[in-house]
């Protein structure tokens, strides 16, 4: 009993002097696996934000406005996952993102900085990066379930279902 209350003070002082720690019942792994995936994510939505923005800017040709506003309204979906995937990091007390430099060692969305690209090319290339981001969170949400992690879990859902619906109307604005 004794060794058991010396472990917990320990425990209590060691977090205590950790500045960014905060306190809950998910286990050290639980937490670096999860924290270590969603901030992965998160530099895939920064990535998939500025690749949205930079083919909303470029968009041109005969659906023009169409094209500028569902990308201007899908990159602001974007952008609001944000700061709630870096919140849930922080409050599983973990780090997240510091820096344009993580964003780039992190992120898997490949970036297109080519002077030209065509429309129909443009809204393929997001419903893939889309695509491959709901296939990332549902793997998130696998490590979330092992950990039972439930709160990241129901905010992957969300976004999960937010994702596919971008890559959704994305495909079906190519169909012909």
């Amino acid at each position: 009993m004794k060794r058991n209350n010396s472990q917990k003070i320990v425990k209590l002082v060691r977090e205590r002097q950790s500045p960014l720690a905060t306190r809950n019942d998910l286990s050290a792994n639980a937490k670096k696996n999860i924290a270590g995936a969603m901030n992965a994510i998160l530099a895939d939505v920064f990535a998939l934000y500025l690749k949205t923005k930079n083919f909303h800017w470029h968009m041109s040709g005969p659906h023009f406005r169409d094209y500028h506003l569902l990308l201007d309204e899908q990159a602001d979906q974007l952008f609001a996952m944000t700061d709630p995937i870096a919140e849930r990091v922080r409050k599983i007390g973990q780090g997240t993102i510091k820096s344009g430099g993580q964003i780039s060692r992190l992120q898997r969305v490949l970036d297109n900085d080519a002077d030209y690209v065509t429309p129909p090319d443009m809204l393929a290339e997001l419903a893939d990066d889309n695509q491959a981001l709901a296939a990332r969170l549902r793997e998130a949400h696998g490590l979330c379930d092992e950990s039972r992690d439930i709160a990241t879990a129901s905010l992957i859902e969300v976004w999960t279902d937010e994702t596919e619906r971008r890559s959704w109307f994305l495909f079906e604005a190519t169909r012909r």
